[in-house]
């Protein structure tokens, strides 16, 4: 429930990011000691979470101050920061009647926000009252959590999540998205977003092996992607590949190394629905791929092979092309499901592209660890993900090229495992079930990925 602690820890009275804790990831039930010389508001931490794309249901309060009494009302004063609370409720006289005023006491109930601006009063509906430990007034504002003095313990709960931080869904944390958000699919779309006010960074490592005839291929491709979340339901990301590819057909052989096409996304989440431990969310993700690969091919001497092939070499599917993607997920317990449909539309760079695409992902994973599930952190997925993609005729100088269209299905179960609710480490074994390619494609047999994902 990262984005729910980040939320939490902009509030001028919250405590450090690692001091705001989740105690109950089913029920997103969270703990936090704020600082003992700010005041605190029900109404502030409440907007705060809406921000972040949460509902605050309701919210608990222990705190340990002076008892005033003036004409028939109760008072709770705090000592660092002289805010005052008032008491209501209907076991206010049996809960405070054995304590005297002017005394150091721990009154513990729910807490909200009545009133507005300056009329705005914080306010307690007492469940207990007891003398606070320690023999001086002074040491007002004993902490129940750290047993300290001059400290307040405050103890919001019983929110519900509705961002991307939590296990089930992205992004830190939302029952919706993990960790900080449930780690996202590894090669699917997420319909989730980062860390609100916050984002990504995600390097990955895929070691891919193709061939054509007797042509051998190999590339290790180097993907880094950074993202960050303005807002609740927009995310801007940038991904900027780098690869390296041998190639040896047994008469001769190279290799080359160079930067490939760097594209920038949005998404913009248009639908969630949240629900406990779980939740449904679509988004909708436009991509522009820019010409700034190397585009630079083997040469005839270099590989004996068509051109068309020789480019597909090169780090490179085309110049500039936009990309357009729907995903959707759904989350339930430790079950989630999702899926996403992409097209892409390829322009030639250097009198080379490959065919126009349309993609269909299909995202199944099940949270295999911890059996017991209290609190995020230490999350292992097993996740199956499926990928067809159609490619349409590509061209060379201007023309089309026959044999260049291609119809494959591939299968990739793959692990992820959350660190800690801001790292998460992830790979997957993708192979080709179905490979209906021309004589002019390189046909893939094996895309070997590892990654990392840092949220902040």
């Amino acid at each position: 429930m990262f984005n729910i602690q980040k939320a939490v820890s902009r509030l001028d009275y919250a405590p450090k990011l690692k001091e705001i804790k989740v105690t109950d990831i089913k029920q997103g039930i969270g703990v936090f000691t704020p600082l003992p010389d700010k005041p605190v508001s029900f109404a502030a931490l409440k907007e705060t979470l809406k921000k972040a794309g949460y509902k605050l249901a309701a919210a608990d309060i222990t705190v340990t101050g002076t008892l005033v009494r003036e004409d028939k009302a109760a008072f709770l004063i705090v000592a660092g920061s002289a805010q005052r609370f008032v008491l209501e409720g209907p076991s206010v006289d049996q809960i405070l009647g054995a304590l005297a005023t002017v005394s150091n006491v721990e009154i513990s109930g729910d807490w909200k926000t009545i009133g507005e601006g300056k009329n705005a009063r914080e306010v307690i509906v007492p469940v207990t009252g007891t003398k606070a430990a320690g023999e001086k007034t002074s040491a007002v504002g004993y902490s129940a959590k750290y047993s300290c003095a001059n400290e307040v313990s405050f103890i919001p709960a019983r929110y519900n999540s509705a961002t991307d931080s939590f296990p089930l869904s992205g992004d830190v944390m939302e029952v919706p998205n993990l960790p900080a958000k449930r780690p996202a699919p590894i090669r699917v779309t997420s319909p989730g977003l980062t860390v609100y006010k916050g984002g990504a960074v995600t390097p990955r490592l895929y070691f891919i092996k193709q061939h054509l005839g007797n042509l051998e291929v190999n590339r290790q491709l180097f993907d880094l992607s950074v993202s960050y979340t303005p807002s609740p339901r927009v995310q801007l990301e940038a991904e900027v590949p780098v690869s390296r590819t041998s190639f040896d057909n047994k008469l001769t052989s190279g290799s080359g190394t160079g930067l490939g096409n760097i594209t920038l996304w949005s998404k913009y989440r248009f639908f969630r629905k949240v629900k406990t431990y779980g939740d449904r969310q679509a988004a909708a993700r436009f991509g522009l791929e820019l010409p700034t690969g190397k585009k630079d091919a083997p040469t005839p001497s270099q590989v004996n092979a068509p051109a068309f092939v020789r480019q597909q070499l090169t780090p490179i599917n085309g110049g500039f092309s936009p990309h357009f993607d729907v995903a959707f997920s759904q989350a339930g317990g430790r079950f989630i499901f999702g899926g996403n449909a992409e097209g892409i539309l390829r322009s030639e760079r250097g009198g080379f592209r490959m065919g126009h695409e349309i993609r269909i992902n299909t995202d199944t994973e099940y949270v295999l660890l911890p059996r017991k599930y209290v609190a995020p952190g230490g999350e292992l997925f097993i996740i199956m993900e499926t990928t067809f993609v159609h490619r349409g005729t590509g061209r060379l100088g201007g023309l089309p090229v026959s044999g260049s269209n291609s119809t494959e299905y591939y299968l990739a179960p793959g692990l992820q495992y959350a660190m800690a609710p801001q790292f998460v480490i992830e790979g997957s074994y993708q192979f080709p079930v179905i490979r209906n390619t021309g004589p002019m494609v390189l046909r893939t047999d094996r895309n070997i990925l590892f990654g990392v994902r840092f949220l902040f």
